[in-house]
C-alpha cells in the first residue's frame, strides 16, 4: 500500500507557512514504513531539531481505480480516520529553498501515525466533520472538513489521473492551521467528531 498526502488543502494553513494557496492539489507520498499504528509512541528522529505535527482526516481506499471521474469517486473509499503527518520542518525548509523534493522531511520512518478507521456511513455529512488535536491537554489544531479547498472526491479523481489507487491505500487530505513543533514528553491526543482516535506519547 501507499500513502498519498495532500499539501496546502486548507487556505489558512497555506498562509501560516507563507505558501501560495494552490489552484490544483499538491501531492506527495509517504512509504508504508512511515505508518505508526495502535497509538505506539513516536520517537523523535536524531536528524531533525524541528519536527512539526499536522493533523489530517485520512481516507482508506476500498477498491482499485484509475482515471476516476469525480462523480464516481465517493465509491472508492469506505472508511475515514485520523493521521498525523509529522514533518521535519528544518529539512523541508532547506529543501524548499533549493527547489528539492520534500521526501526526507516527510517520508521518514513512523512519520505517519494513523488511528483506527470508521465506516464513512457513521457520518451524516462528510463535509460537516470536526477534528481536533491537543498537545499536553492544550488544543492546538481545530479543523472542519467544510473548509477543504479540494473535496475528497476531487482529490481521488485528481490523483487517479496519474497514480492508480489500490485497495488499502491511504490518502491524507491536508491539515488546518495551527501546526507546531513537538518535544520529547509531549502527549498527543486527537478527536474526530468528538471520538478520541489518537492518544500517544512523544519520546
Amino acid at each position: 500500500m501507499k500513502i498519498i498526502a495532500i499539501g496546502r488543502n486548507y487556505a489558512e494553513h497555506a498562509k501560516e507557512l507563507n505558501n501560495p494557496v494552490p489552484t490544483t492539489p499538491v501531492i506527495f507520498l509517504k512509504p508504508d514504513t512511515a505508518i505508526l499504528k495502535d497509538n505506539k509512541p513516536f520517537y523523535l528522529p536524531d536528524f531533525s531539531n524541528d519536527v512539526h505535527y499536522e493533523l489530517e482526516v485520512v481516507l482508506k481506499i476500498c477498491k482499485e481505480g484509475k482515471h476516476i471521474a469525480e462523480k464516481f469517486a465517493a465509491n472508492y473509499y469506505d472508511e475515514v480516520g485520523l493521521g498525523i503527518d509529522f514533518t521535519a520542518r528544518d529539512i523541508q525548509s532547506r529543501h524548499k529553498e533549493k527547489g528539492l523534493p520534500w521526501e526526507l522531511a516527510k517520508a521518514f520512518d513512523h512519520s505517519a501515525p494513523i488511528s483506527i478507521f470508521l465506516p464513512k456511513s457513521d457520518f451524516e455529512d462528510l463535509y460537516n466533520i470536526n477534528f481536533e488535536l491537543k498537545v499536553n491537554g492544550e488544543s492546538r489544531q481545530v479543523g472542519h472538513t467544510k473548509d477543504l479547498l479540494f473535496s475528497f472526491e476531487k482529490i481521488i479523481s485528481f490523483v487517479s489521473q496519474y497514480i492508480t489507487l489500490k485497495k488499502g491505500d491511504l490518502i491524507f487530505t491536508g491539515t488546518p492551521q495551527g501546526v507546531g513543533k513537538i518535544n520529547k514528553g509531549d502527549k498527543m491526543e486527537a478527536w474526530l467528531e468528538g471520538k478520541q482516535l489518537l492518544n500517544f506519547d512523544v519520546k
